[in-house]
């Protein structure tokens, strides 16, 4: 790929320009998108002409800039977490129709918890997991679930480089959370992102015994039953590793 005067190649800035979206944002000003990618704004209109010509933006009148339904058509036909939702989706519905609270299912990206399926209700308690969004380790069940049953050297790296940006937490303590998740079986984090709720995760596993993603719940505090989530949370897991084999 040709690379531009500062050295990044056209890869480089397609990946900025669709980056430069925020979290909820479907659609920006060309100027907008410029400045929020770093581009030249003549840079920036021809990449998003060009992307707009594969449908994958959409270059509207006035020079507003939309996702284009191609790249959520690409994205969600291709991704690699499709058979996993399928095979959790009944599961987690059956969940969710006894609690009637969030249920969430992530998989571990880097040192973050990548959520890729949720189910809420009305008149659920608050749920900062997004489809799409993001959360350390160490601040939600789901991370501590997936991180616990990972192999002994990714959890060192892991450790080695752990720094709490609120000043909170130690490596020290994160590891005392994940050998504690690895012998119960379970991860749990009251108050952490919400002070009233309670967030707990199982891991799934395929038949392998790989850990592949973590299934949760976010509960209100004044709720908690974990004599009867926990179970419930592992049949869930063991039937969605069934349905997804090796």
């Amino acid at each position: 790929m040709a690379n531009s005067a500062s050295g990044d190649s056209v890869v480089d800035r397609v990946v900025r320009v669709i980056e430069a979206f925020p979290e909820g944002v479907t659609s920006l000003q060309l100027s907008e998108l410029a400045d929020r990618s770093g581009l030249p704004l003549s840079s920036a209109h021809r990449l998003v002409r060009q992307l707009s010509e594969h449908g994958l933006l959409d270059l509207g009148a006035g020079g507003t800039v939309r996702l284009g339904l191609r790249l959520w058509e690409l994205v969600n036909r291709n991704s690699p977490t499709l058979a996993l939702r399928q095979a959790a989706m009944p599961f987690m519905e059956d969940i969710q129709q006894v609690l009637n609270q969030n249920v969430n299912l992530a998989v571990l990206d880097g040192w973050e918890a990548l959520f890729v399926e949720r189910l809420s209700r009305r008149g659920s308690v608050a749920n900062r997991a997004r489809i799409a969004g993001r959360m350390p380790v160490h601040i939600s069940s789901a991370g501590l679930a997936l991180m616990a049953y990972q192999s002994r050297e990714l959890q060192a790296e892991y450790l080695e480089q752990f720094v709490d940006p609120s000043g909170k937490l130690t490596a020290g303590v994160v590891r005392h959370l994940l050998a504690e998740a690895a012998q119960q079986g379970y991860a749990q984090l009251a108050g952490v992102v919400d002070p009233d709720t309670w967030g707990i995760a199982v891991p799934v596993m395929n038949a392998k015994r790989r850990t592949v993603a973590a299934l949760g719940v976010v509960v209100p505090l004044a709720e908690m039953r974990l004599q009867a989530l926990v179970p419930a949370l592992q049949t869930a897991a063991r039937g969605i590793g069934r349905q997804l084999g090796d």
